[in-house]
């Protein structure tokens, strides 16, 4: 999650043709992740997204050049609610570390099970195209933001190393995901999640 620039004034609010080309846009996705969770990814064209958005093919790719390109705008969907969530969650409240980040799963069990199907879908979409090889590990660095700030006040032993237990945190979030996605599994995501945050956390914080 990169910085974001201080700005001064009044925001820009967008023109009508910007407002028009968002909402034909979000149409065209709305309409593709529909169709993917309904017959699956590989399954959908994009003649067929086209048509369900009722657009011209060309329309298309003005917003998305490829169909892959859906897959990492549900992955930037999932960052927003992610940080939205975050919003009231700054580490300087007195929370402590453990709470902090069994809240950091709860949020990311709740995001993914608002919509189940779709999650299921669309997760195994983003593994089949190799998101999870290149794409930006945005969750682990939130789990290091609140790690590192556990360790300046004395709740982390300070021989840890931060980005491992991050890294950590971050596989066992998406093991988890990956373990509750499969069509036979009973498994309840959020206590899954806190069980395994609880188990490394167990092994990182001070008796303090």
């Amino acid at each position: 999650m990169g910085d974001t620039p201080l700005t001064t004034g009044t925001p820009l609010v967008p023109g009508r043709r910007e407002r028009n080309k968002l909402r034909v846009r979000n149409r065209i996705y709305d309409a593709a992740v529909e169709l993917f969770t309904r017959q699956g990814y590989d399954q959908t064209t994009v003649d067929e997204i086209t048509e369900a958005a009722d657009v011209a093919r060309g329309t298309f790719f003005n917003h998305f050049q490829r169909k892959e390109d859906l897959i990492a705008e549900w992955s930037e969907k999932r960052r927003e609610q992610l940080r939205d969530g975050l919003t009231d969650l700054a580490v300087q409240d007195g929370r402590s570390t453990r709470l902090a980040l069994l809240h950091c799963m709860s949020l990311l069990a709740r995001i993914s099970l608002r919509d189940s199907a779709q999650t299921r879908a669309m997760l195994a979409a983003w593994v089949r195209a190799g998101f999870p090889l290149y794409e930006q590990p945005y969750v682990s660095e939130m789990f290091a933001q609140f790690v590192e700030e556990g360790q300046k006040r004395g709740e982390v032993c300070e021989t840890v190393d931060t980005r491992l237990v991050s890294y950590v945190l971050r596989d066992l979030y998406l093991g988890a995901l990956y373990r509750w996605s499969r069509p036979e599994a009973r498994i309840d995501l959020e206590a899954e999640l806190h069980a395994a945050c609880g188990t490394v956390l167990d092994g990182v914080l001070t008796r303090r």
